[in-house]
């Protein structure tokens, strides 16, 4: 196999730790964005919106993307493939929470900063978790594969939501 191969596969491993990290910086920042959330400030909801869609891409993107095609490559990897998906059910539940939360006219019961607070709280130990499990598993599958399919690239820009 080529070489060109196995340095895709290993800049891929490192486009998916940046992506991580762009995502790990956007959920720091709606966590700490200022109190309170005014009617007339929504910029707490549209970031939280924005966040909600860049990860819902990246876990689409995944799924569809990435996990299918190193489950062709590497069909020892199904059953942790199938955790992750598993992963990205619960997180794309939570992310609902916050949309719903996040759309809320501000004054109406559970609008409140503190509740879209507790839900990013524990949205952020989820994707901690479950970040350091896909890099640890799969950056080291990417590491030890030579990719010859078109690998989307959407799979690792969260940005393009």
């Amino acid at each position: 196999m080529a070489s060109h191969d196995g340095d895709r596969a290993v800049a891929l491993s490192l486009q998916l730790s940046r992506a991580h990290q762009d995502l790990r910086r956007r959920i720091a920042g709606l966590r700490s964005a200022p109190d309170p959330l005014r009617p007339e400030d929504d910029t707490l909801a549209a970031h939280c919106l924005a966040f909600c869609d860049a990860l819902t891409v990246h876990h689409q993107g995944e799924d569809e993307g990435m996990f299918a095609q190193l489950v062709r490559e590497r069909p020892a990897l199904a059953p942790t493939i199938a955790k992750l998906v598993e992963d990205h059910g619960l997180i794309s539940s939570i992310l609902s929470r916050v949309r719903e939360l996040a759309l809320r006219p501000a004054g109406s019961p559970g609008s409140e900063r503190e509740s879209i607070q507790r839900e990013l709280d524990g949205l952020t130990a989820i994707l901690e978790s479950h970040f350091r499990y896909e890099e640890r598993t799969i950056s080291a599958a990417l590491d030890a594969t030579d990719p010859t399919g078109d690998w989307p690239d959407p799979v690792f820009r969260p940005d393009q939501a």
